[in-house]
């Protein structure tokens, strides 16, 4: 992202004038919908935006009472409830950028290249840890982490049980979604966005497949594990731009890569490859939220083998050019070689009879003084 710089007085309605007030326009459409919901007229219509939809009563007998089971799914009245959470993860966004990351940034007086990366580091580390804390309280809520068997066991998991599992998936597209418009607020440079919008799309195009294939279970998994490896690479260039001698974060994030991208593939090729294709529900039934067929199967596991050997090939790359670039920092900073006499065969005394200071044998003084 780039650093923006305020003008006092932009015109109204000019780029300048959306980029530094952004966030309270932001806001006051959020506000908009949510007051929608005090007025009978509106309230339906505001409430596709704010609350979770579909949504479905099951009654369950447990001994001699009968109970209310709340169980969602997708469909697609979501979108709206994407677009809203994705303007609450605006001025979030603009509320940790003012409010902190400018601070810090003005005390510790970075380069406009570690600027950028810095912010970067900063918004992403937030996102990472609240995700990762929120992904792992729905897995041991869920008793996810007991077996493997759990990830496609009963497939297709069409409803979900808790709440918060259909939230969490709703906020993660509504996050990724923020990210487009910020590309524009955050003025971000032409060289930048194709990259931006790359691993954007990556993370999109993941987690709605694993939201509408209902492979949610496995999904919830991936990212939490994704998401711990990514936090501690944005937390160790946090500490490396307050203290450059700081380096061992990198070291630990290298080795966990390689380990997240095993365990990724390992997970995947075991839910999709053998669980779901030895489980008893086979073929596409649109009607249940069954996508449990050969070419769908072939598809996902082509997509994530895709995914991480694109992760590696980046990630060789880069170790690759920062190994050049230390083996070049070391030739610099190598001091010159010093030139030195050769040595002959016949000892020391060769040298100093080549400069001419060998000393005289007592039978050479003598025949000198006759």
């Amino acid at each position: 992202m780039g650093i923006r710089k305020k003008n006092k007085n932009p015109p109204i309605l000019s780029h300048e004038f959306i980029i530094q007030n952004h966030a309270d326009i932001v806001s006051c459409l959020a506000l908009l919908l949510v007051l929608g919901l005090l007025f009978e007229v509106t309230s339906h219509v505001a409430g596709l935006f704010i609350t979770v939809q579909h949504n479905v009563t099951i009654s369950t007998n447990e001994g001699q009472e009968e109970l209310a089971v709340n169980y969602f799914h997708h469909g697609p009245k979501d979108m709206a409830t994407v677009f809203f959470y994705m303007l609450i993860a605006i001025i979030f966004h603009a509320v940790i950028q003012e409010c902190l990351l400018d601070k810090i940034n003005r005390k510790m007086h970075l380069s406009k290249i570690k600027h950028t990366k810095f912010d970067e580091s900063g918004q992403l580390s937030a996102f990472y840890l609240l995700s990762c804390g929120w992904g792992i309280s729905i897995l041991l809520s869920e008793n996810l982490m007991s077996s493997p068997v759990n990830l496609w066991e009963g497939y297709p998991h069409t409803l979900m049980p808790r709440f918060q599992m259909k939230f969490f998936y709703i906020s993660q597209l509504a996050y990724w979604l923020h990210a487009l418009p910020e590309l524009y607020f955050q003025k971000a440079k032409n060289e930048d966005i194709p990259r931006q919008l790359l691993y954007i799309s990556l993370y999109l195009v993941h987690i709605g497949g694993a939201y509408i294939l209902n492979l949610n279970r496995l999904g919830l998994v991936l990212m939490v594990l994704h998401y711990f490896v990514e936090l501690l690479f944005h937390v160790s260039r946090l500490i490396y731009f307050s203290n450059e001698s700081r380096q061992a974060g990198f070291t630990v994030w290298a080795v966990l890569f390689v380990i997240g991208r095993l365990l990724t593939l390992s997970l995947s090729v075991l839910t999709v490859g053998f669980g779901l294709a030895g489980a008893e529900h086979q073929g596409p039934d649109l009607t249940t939220g069954n996508f449990n067929m050969p070419l769908i199967r072939v598809a996902v596991l082509a997509g994530i083998c895709a995914t991480q050997a694109f992760m590696v090939w980046t990630f060789i790359n880069v170790q690759l050019r920062r190994w050049r670039e230390f083996q070049q920092q070391l030739r610099k900073s190598a001091p010159p070689r010093s030139s030195r006499p050769r040595r002959d065969r016949g000892g020391p005394n060769a040298i100093n009879g080549a400069l001419g200071n060998v000393p005289d044998s007592p039978r050479t003084r003598k025949e000198k003084s006759s």
